[in-house]
């Protein structure tokens, strides 16, 4: 892999692409794009032979599949307004429409498991704090993980949010898994900034950019004072060997057990 970080803008049909099979960030093993909508815009979605999670980002959307139609809730802070996700097997299509100006991000990696279709509402996505008590809550955020192994065996992927605070960490204290992963980044205000440890490597956060984590290395997150920031974390399963724990740096467990 040549780089681990990502800075892309939207094209002129509206997509940000961060992650192709078949390119640059092919180690991923998976197609992460975001999409931005006008109100009124619509298109149909369809992965023959890959499994779609499609996350809304801002704004309200009318999704449309299996004879079904769901619209997602509002959402125009992401800090305060809930998610909607739907996921969908391969071969499945879907109908999105904003009612809105909208974003949405899609993840899509090769399944041909078939299973049936869900939508996640807000009300289906529990918010869990992480951190509390540790390095003198310089390290609290909020989480959630709206599909994992747990939750969905039947799929190669993981998908939840992050929600950083102000001058805070995340991904703390540093740890590692052997599947790869994708953050992708937004904050409170467009000028807001952070900073992504990948290893020994160390990259700026700006909004919207991304970043690609090869399996086994270390990747704590920090948000600069003043500037919230919130991060998709997606993980692809490997054959095999899905993601189900991770496995914390030893250097650095020993402030688990202090008091600061």
């Amino acid at each position: 892999m040549e780089s681990m970080f990502g800075y892309p803008d939207f094209n002129e049909a509206g997509e940000k692409v961060l992650t192709a099979a078949d390119g640059l960030y092919r180690d991923m093993m998976m197609n992460i794009s975001v999409f931005r909508f006008q109100k009124g815009e619509k298109r149909i979605f369809l992965k023959p032979s890959e499994e779609m999670a499609l996350l809304l980002l801002r704004g309200k959307l009318l999704l449309s599949w299996d004879g079904q139609s769901r619209e997602t809730n509002e959402r125009n802070d992401p800090f305060e307004d809930g998610a909607s996700c739907l996921h969908l097997p391969c071969g499945s299509p879907v109908e999105v429409r904003a009612l809105a100006d909208s974003e949405f991000l899609l993840q899509s990696t090769e399944n041909s498991r078939k299973f049936e279709a869900r939508f996640y509402g807000p009300e289906d996505i529990a918010v869990e704090t992480f951190g509390k008590g540790l390095c003198a809550d310089t390290a609290v955020r909020e989480v959630t993980t709206i599909f994992d192994y747990d939750s969905a065996p039947y799929s190669n992927i993981v998908m939840g949010e992050i929600f950083n605070r102000q001058g805070s960490w995340s991904s703390y204290i540093p740890h590692s898994h052997e599947q790869p992963e994708v953050y992708y980044y937004r904050f409170d205000r467009p000028q807001g900034f952070g900073g992504c440890f990948i290893g020994e490597n160390v990259f700026q956060i700006r909004d919207g950019s991304f970043c690609a984590i090869p399996g086994g290395l270390t990747h704590p997150q920090v948000a600069a004072p003043g500037y919230r920031m919130t991060y998709v974390w997606m993980i692809r399963h490997l054959d095999g060997n899905p993601w189900t724990s991770r496995e914390q740096d030893p250097q650095h467990t020993w402030m688990t057990g202090k008091s600061f």
